[in-house]
């Protein structure tokens, strides 16, 4: 078997950052051509690759390409025994190198599989090279479940909460500081709401085995006008993670009620982004034995991740990976050897041997 650890270290050394992955993607798409028995499809700066075995079911596995700009000591891998330092080592280059050699590798699986390298997944969600696919080429992706190469370190993490933000505006009156009581201060308007928002208490509902815990929080303030002028403006941008057993609709209804004890007539509540989460969906054959495989423990996934793309699109999808996800974009990132080989082993054999019950 290929040394998992040095095909990682190749994949770093091939540079892509975010909007200027085409390097990776041509050396991607030139192993994967050069593969009997798939089906290879470039949509932009993505890659589908699928075998034809005609199996009752399908597994994608998906990836991202796409890195955090490197710094002046990261750009380059290097291995120190059995930990591989660089970019994108964790996040992910060690999860799409797991993906490459099952491709390499298959010949008579219990599952068909499709493989998908997708571009832009590190900047804005509209940029997303899985969005890009299932809005041109939903075609490409069916399958019954998804399993993403995040970096999770080789353990299951389920589902994901869904993320919203919206932007608040309180409106005053000016006046002159020295004469306050004329005017109407917007910036201690905000006061009341902002300690509503500190004083309140998130759910930490229990889904499938799975604990999520809500948050809602305010992340960035913005007033004022000159330091002798009573503000008449002032506005608050606040950012709700919900766990998935809400729909996006519920979840803004929510925070609306909570801020609506501090709105007068004529302020605004504008809802600025809103993707919703999924369900964990390990109900499904082939992800139960996944966690079976895998050991069992199951973490709820706190934040926003592509699995919810798939979800959307009815697909039950986990995030399951080698890689610390804690050193994800840091000047140190590196990937350890054991949970790469971890993972390598618990796909190979879930392609191998499919639903064990």
């Amino acid at each position: 078997m290929t040394d998992l650890l040095l095909r990682t270290a190749e994949l770093v050394d091939i540079a892509s950052p975010s909007r200027a992955e085409a390097p990776l993607v041509a050396f991607l798409e030139a192993e994967l051509r050069a593969l009997p028995g798939l089906t290879v499809d470039r949509v932009g700066d993505n890659l589908v690759a699928r075998t034809g075995f005609g199996r009752p079911q399908r597994i994608v596995f998906a990836g991202h390409t796409d890195t955090v700009p490197a710094t002046a000591d990261n750009a380059r891998a290097t291995i120190d025994g059995d930990r591989l330092l660089g970019v994108g080592s964790s996040d992910m280059k060690g999860g799409l190198a797991i993906m490459l050699e099952l491709a390499r590798t298959i010949t008579d699986p219990a599952v068909d599989c499709t493989f998908v390298f997708y571009a832009r997944e590190e900047v804005g969600s509209a940029e997303s090279g899985l969005g890009e696919l299932f809005e041109q080429r939903p075609d490409l992706l069916v399958g019954d479940v998804a399993i993403l190469g995040e970096p999770t370190d080789a353990l299951i993490e389920a589902g994901c909460q869904g993320t919203l933000r919206v932007e608040v505006t309180l409106h005053g009156a000016r006046a002159h500081t020295a004469r306050a009581w004329m005017g109407r201060n917007a910036v201690h308007r905000l006061g009341p709401l902002l300690a509503a928002l500190e004083a309140y208490e998130p759910r930490r509902p229990e889904i499938d085995g799975c604990q999520f815990h809500e948050a809602l929080q305010a992340v960035a303030v913005h007033g004022g006008v000159a330091g002798n002028v009573v503000p008449d403006l002032a506005s608050v941008v606040i950012n709700h993670r919900f766990a998935p057993d809400r729909s996006a609709a519920e979840a803004e209804a929510h925070v609306r009620d909570v801020i609506a004890p501090f709105l007068a007539e004529g302020d605004t509540v504008e809802l600025t982004e809103c993707s919703a989460g999924a369900l964990p969906g390990l109900t499904h054959p082939l992800l139960a034995s996944l966690v079976e495989r895998s050991g069992g423990a199951v973490l709820a996934k706190l934040g926003w991740t592509d699995v919810a793309r798939f979800a959307a699109h009815g697909i039950p999808a986990v995030n399951f990976g080698p890689g610390d996800n804690t050193v994800a974009h840091t000047a140190g990132e590196y990937l350890d050897r054991a949970p790469l080989e971890r993972t390598w082993e618990v796909l190979r054999t879930l392609v191998d041997e499919g639903a064990s019950h």
